[in-house]
């Protein structure tokens, strides 16, 4: 008998144990942030960078944009089935990603490895959301009713914190990515990140990961 088959009817405990499974953040096994002590002028500077600050309504009828959201809709048709919902996402991410500095495909790549796009996920290390940004990280730089289970809220968080490490390693993006995961040294985290890059290439890219530590966060 496979090892999962009940014979029986379950019992109400059982199915209200169920249901408690269906509405509980969802976990994933992704690494830790490390928290690091910051200088007050980077504290500052990433405090800047992680204030709100929507996508302007007319983001998505920019040429550019369009021609990404063309090419990657697609893509991500069978994660967002509702396409309204699909466009905002993706529109958030190009939006969050290139303020930063960072290639939209990267972020994606992060996206689809440490969540695998699941909204909710929720690491054993308590890294939260589509990026999987650690707690201590709205301590440092935020504030207190900043939510990182909210899209926009995540993909900033993330999109700053990723920027940050990419201007501590001097451009490198496989050691930033080490240190985003908190397994800076080990290949496995970078190379897999790289790999769902790929899933997301689009010719020619949108947007090159800058490199220079003077890089704007805005």
């Amino acid at each position: 008998m496979p090892p999962y088959r009940v014979s029986r009817p379950p019992t109400m405990f059982a199915a209200l144990a169920f249901l408690a499974a269906c509405v509980a953040p969802l976990e994933t096994h992704a690494g830790a942030q490390v928290e690091e002590r910051l200088a007050p002028s980077v504290a500052s500077g990433l405090s800047r960078a992680v204030a709100d600050n929507p996508v302007p309504h007319d983001y998505i009828a920019r040429p550019a944009v369009r021609e990404w959201l063309v090419a990657m809709s697609p893509k991500l048709a069978s994660r967002f089935p509702d396409e309204a919902a699909r466009i905002d996402f993706l529109a958030t991410v190009h939006y969050e990603a290139t303020r930063a500095g960072l290639d939209p495909q990267l972020v994606l790549g992060v996206i689809h490895h440490e969540s695998n796009f699941r909204k909710y996920a929720v690491s054993s290390a308590d890294a939260r959301g589509l990026m999987q940004v650690m707690p201590f990280w709205v301590r440092l730089i935020g504030t207190a009713d900043q939510n990182l289970f909210q899209l926009r809220t995540n993909l900033r968080y993330g999109c700053t914190i990723l920027r940050h490490y990419l201007d501590v390693e001097n451009g490198d993006v496989y050691r930033a990515l080490g240190r985003y995961n908190g397994s800076l040294g080990q290949a496995e985290y970078p190379t897999a990140v790289m790999t769902a890059m790929k899933r997301y290439q689009s010719a020619p890219s949108v947007a090159a990961v800058r490199t220079s530590a003077t890089a704007s966060l805005h």
